[in-house]
């Protein structure tokens, strides 16, 4: 993304007259609230919109580095935080559809682009006179009368420069700024290698025997699948998660599970043109460079300096405090499912592909709940009704849905949000569904974000989710598992709709990676309480809601399985930490590194990474997770935690904890040190054995068993 750059402009915004209709980038947006034009921009649009943005973003620089006048406040941070409008409107468009609804054609442009965004970005980064001012203004940041919030953007603008080599000499700059370019075309490739994969594979199931177990509504999302993939009347299991994860918790046919499981995790591991070891190793080095260039011994050194976290070590200790009881968990679990298949008649050693189909088969006889139990209480626009409606009693803000906006996909729909005032205060935008344009997971980002500095321009949001769609004309479905992806994805939503900062470098979510999962892994907790689910958990047939012995069941199960869920995420956050902790990587060999380091934590043979290697795009496909993917855990400390205060009042909706929540975290941006705002919010620092106790790791009990 533009360095330091405002966000997207507002509908007012001109954005130049030259071929005036055109190109949707070079006029003036007249949607309702700025939305962007989608039904207008193509993909020949984007790369003469990238040019004159790049452009027009270096001649604003250069007239900042080379003010005559004396560097202030106004003219260097201001300066910089209003410069790149055009560029960033362009990057958030067309990265965002990079991501959601991508085709061939922008995949090239994507490819081609990656290097020379990286290289306009470091040309910045690394340009002397303008560190010079930036230096000059933060060596006197305490006697210039700066507000609490400019005082944070000088040092926050100041250390990212710091970062990113602004104080190196001039060859290593050159040589950064080369790694940077690489491994922009390197990330590139990685993400577009497990796209490919993902697209490229379809279990087609054929007649009854190979649906053998399946509930109605994995069939339907099976042949929903099949349909979108023009083989109507079909059957097909893809690599969505949500496709390939009921497959594997309902499907008796073990054979089918096997190559379905195989499939899933060899993403990017397939010796062909789209394996992604070699770029993983590739990665790794030129990252270790990087971090020796900026004087750390290790990338993860390099990457944990600015985070809560501070260190690899740190996020170490508190992942190895979790993994023995994760793991006496799971083997505890293995057992039970053991156990289940010996009880079944089955002469088989548990592998990865039964986990999930045995872990059910337990749940339904230890809890009485299965899981096709379960769905029909847990609709789509119901469980969408509940996030507005938490969102509303913790902070007054309503959802309204639009018609007749512009939008990329069929699928989307768009609310406008408002205040407790009906002032507006975003546009957000829900997509919620699976589809081979779509890359997989579930994710939030923003088409604009939220600023004072320019006017008061709110924030257009996009929440990303890959449920999979019923039959046409019925509601979609959700497990529980799904339902708590819905509130996280939403909960980094409001904590960008609901910002309210005066910088754009500051806004929504831009805050430590240890600390941006803290709001959305919060939110988590709200749905799992009985005054959402007895409000919104209402069968899809009869419209009756949830029976509480139901409810019952399901809260008392909420822990089951979580020694598998926590070893598996785990495993993939201590790998990552271990690739970046590696000095030299010219002798990488992915897969024993991999394996090695499994070994050398004693990981279950039952279990598999939740993220395998090559296909870990937290950590690959750019430099957002990577040495941080333990970040999720970190902020499960704050919100276990965070929760506990809620639980503490007696009132999930507590008034005096929600404005702190809100002042503090969602409305807050990066205008505070995470510690600070979590102790204001909270009262005191996290302790971690909430986090224990959320997800059940206290010790077992002795002999438990199959009920």
């Amino acid at each position: 993304m533009v360095l330091a750059a405002a966000p997207a402009a507002a509908a007012t915004q001109t954005k130049g007259t030259e071929k005036a209709g055109t190109n949707p980038f070079f006029t003036e947006w007249k949607t309702p609230f700025g939305i962007p034009p989608f039904d207008k921009i193509k993909p020949e649009h984007f790369t003469p919109a990238f040019e004159r943005g790049m452009e027009q973003h270096k001649a604003e620089i250069k007239a900042i580095a080379e003010n005559p006048e004396k560097p202030t406040f106004a003219n260097t941070f201001e300066a910089m935080e209003r410069s790149g409008v055009l560029l960033t409107d362009v990057a958030n468009v067309f990265f965002n559809l990079s991501s959601s609804n991508t085709n061939d054609e922008l995949e090239k442009i994507q490819l081609e682009l990656a290097p020379v965004l990286a290289k306009h970005n470091s040309e910045i980064s690394l340009n002397p006179k303008l560190f010079a001012r930036i230096d000059a203004i933060y060596q006197k940041r305490d006697s210039l009368n700066l507000t609490a919030e400019q005082k944070r953007l000088v040092e926050r603008i100041h250390l990212n420069f710091v970062r990113a080599g602004a104080q190196l000499p001039e060859e290593k700059k050159q040589r950064l700024a080369a790694i940077t370019q690489k491994l922009a075309t390197l990330s590139t490739q990685f993400s577009q290698n497990v796209l490919a994969d993902e697209k490229s594979f379809k279990l087609e199931l054929d007649g009854e025997r190979d649906l053998a177990g399946l509930p109605e509504f994995v069939r339907q999302a099976a042949a929903q699948a099949a349909a979108d993939r023009g083989m109507p009347g079909k059957y097909v299991v893809t690599l969505s998660r949500s496709s390939i994860e009921p497959f594997l918790t309902f499907s008796d046919r073990r054979d089918l599970r096997e190559k379905a499981f195989k499939a899933w995790i060899s993403r990017g591991d397939n010796g062909d043109e789209h394996d992604n070891k070699g770029l993983i190793k590739e990665i790794v080095q030129l990252r270790i460079e990087r971090a020796n260039l900026m004087g750390y011994p290790t990338f993860a050194d390099y990457k944990l300096a600015d985070t809560m976290a501070k260190t690899p070590a740190a996020a170490e200790e508190l992942l190895l405090k979790v993994w023995e009881p994760a793991k006496a968990r799971a083997a505890q679990e293995r057992d039970m499912l053991q156990e289940m298949a010996r009880q079944e008649g089955q002469n088989i050693e548990i592998q990865p592909w039964d986990w999930r189909y045995y872990a059910e088969k337990v749940r339904k006889a230890k809890f009485d709940l299965d899981e096709s139990e379960v769905k029909p209480y847990f609709q789509l626009d119901k469980m969408v009704e509940a996030m507005f409606y938490t969102a509303n009693q913790l902070f007054g803000v309503t959802f309204t849905e639009l018609k007749d906006v512009p939008l990329y996909s069929p699928d989307v729909r768009a609310y406008e949000v408002k205040d407790k005032n009906g002032k507006h205060v975003a546009v957000f935008l829900s997509d919620n569904f699976a589809r081979p344009s779509k890359r997989s997971g579930a994710w939030m980002s923003s088409y604009r974000d939220q600023e004072k500095l320019r006017g008061d321009i709110r924030p257009i949001v996009v929440n990303n989710n890959n449920f999979n769609k019923g039959a046409p004309g019925a509601p979609v479905l959700l497990s529980f598992d799904d339902a708590n992806t819905l509130f996280h994805e939403f909960g980094h939503g409001l904590h960008g709709m609901l910002s309210d900062v005066t910088y754009p470098y500051l806004s929504g979510t831009s805050v430590l990676r240890d600390f941006v999962e803290f709001p959305s892994q919060v939110l988590e907790h709200w749905v799992e309480q009985p005054e959402i689910l007895q409000k919104f958990a209402v069968h899809y047939q009869t419209g009756k809601p949830i029976p509480k012995e139901l409810l019952d069941k399901i809260l008392a199960a909420r822990n089951f399985n979580q020694g598998f869920a926590t070893v598996e995420y785990l495993a993939s956050a201590l790998v990552d930490l271990e690739f970046h902790a590696l000095k030299d990587a010219k002798d990488l060999d992915v897969s024993r590194f991999e394996a090695d380091t499994l070994k050398k934590l004693g990981m279950p043979k039952e279990i598999v990474m939740r993220h395998r290697s090559p296909a870990f795009s937290h950590v690959f496909s750019g430099d957002g997770y990577s040495a941080g993917y333990y970040s999720y855990m970190w902020a499960e400390v704050l919100d276990a935690d965070g929760f506990d205060a809620f639980k503490e009042k007696g009132n999930i909706f507590d008034p005096e904890l929600s404005k702190k929540l809100y002042d503090n975290v969602f409305s807050a941006g990066g205008t505070k040190e995470p510690m600070d705002a979590y102790i204001n919010f909270r009262g005191r620092e996290p302790k971690v054995d909430a986090l224990l106790r959320n997800r059940g790791l206290t010790p077992p009990e002795p002999n438990a068993g199959v009920n």
